[in-house]
């Protein structure tokens, strides 16, 4: 994602995120290490986030069930790449507002960025999102959505030779 007005970029992970039997402790663990280490490997700068995706509507049990372990398993992961040190990164979920409510309720997740889907469980009722995504728009040459943001929510610039942010 990137924001015109402060031009950030936020990092997401999203690996089979529509699948409700994918989540799991051990695939977020060895999702949370992979996606670390990426980000390393990228040069994303500490301190900010990496957002995890949950991309379809969960129910009680799934959150409980699946992605409650899986968020948990994302954080150890975190944990056994940084090593003996504080991990560099922060942990956020994209998703329903039951999901994103959840999450940051546990503490399982700093950042929440609401997906756009209005019938998904707790769309209506979540207000404590840091990215909330309004639709989409073809303003550009290419489909893309349009996401709003406010306060921290985890961005970061890339600094390279090419890059104009």
């Amino acid at each position: 994602m990137l924001s015109a007005a402060g031009k950030l970029l936020v990092a997401v992970w999203e690996w089979h995120s529509g699948r409700r039997d994918y989540f799991s402790y051990a695939a977020g663990y060895s999702d949370g290490m992979a996606a670390y280490r990426q980000a390393k490997a990228v040069g994303q700068p500490p301190g900010s986030a990496i957002y995890f995706a949950v991309d379809f509507n969960a129910t009680g049990n799934d959150i409980r069930g699946g992605i409650d372990p899986y968020f948990r398993g994302v954080r150890a992961g975190f944990q056994a790449a940084a090593g003996q040190t504080r991990p560099d990164y922060r942990v956020g979920v994209y998703g329903s507002g039951a999901v994103c409510a959840y999450l940051k309720r546990m503490r399982l997740a700093e950042y929440a960025w609401l997906s756009n889907s209005y019938a998904w469980a707790g769309y209506d009722s979540f207000t404590d999102w840091n990215i909330k995504q309004s639709g989409g728009s073809t303003a550009f040459s290419f489909d893309h959505d349009i996401n709003e943001a406010w306060g921290d929510y985890g961005g970061f610039r890339v600094k390279n030779q090419y890059s104009s942010l």
